[in-house]
């Protein structure tokens, strides 16, 4: 099960806040906020982190 983390605008800021948990080894998934037919680089993204895991997201942030 995935739960929003943060929304971001943007499909490069999105993609660089993923490949920041990733690279902390917390899986996470970027969607856009409108769906898939509406996905464009100036699109409003849902970053999404496994439930229960939000933790870790908050530390590896609090971390930068």
């Amino acid at each position: 099960m995935w739960i929003d983390y943060k929304k971001v605008k943007y499909l490069s800021i999105a993609e660089s806040w993923k490949n920041l948990l990733e690279s902390e080894g917390l899986p996470t998934k970027i969607i856009p906020e409108e769906g898939l037919l509406s996905w464009s680089e100036f699109s409003m993204f849902r970053i999404l982190v496994p439930k229960g895991r939000e933790h870790v997201a908050d530390e590896i942030i609090r971390k930068i």
